[in-house]
């Protein structure tokens, strides 16, 4: 699993590499270059599964599992 995933802002496209929490889904994320808030899209558990390059953790983790 990869904790660390890249963030893509849909209004400016600033990208920051960010370290995921493996406890918890984080539901707002302010671009550090626009200011915008994020928030995840309908349907997405979290702002990774959203706009990073990487899904969150557990998103990670199920997908893993439905590979064995």
């Amino acid at each position: 699993m990869k904790l660390e995933s890249t963030i893509t802002c849909p209004d400016c496209g600033h990208q920051s590499v960010e370290t995921m929490p493996t406890d918890a889904c984080v539901h707002f994320y302010e671009c550090k270059n626009c200011r915008l808030l994020l928030k995840p899209l309908a349907g997405d558990c979290c702002v990774f599964c959203s706009y990073a390059d990487l899904p969150c953790p557990p998103l990670q983790e199920s997908s893993h599992a439905n590979r064995i």
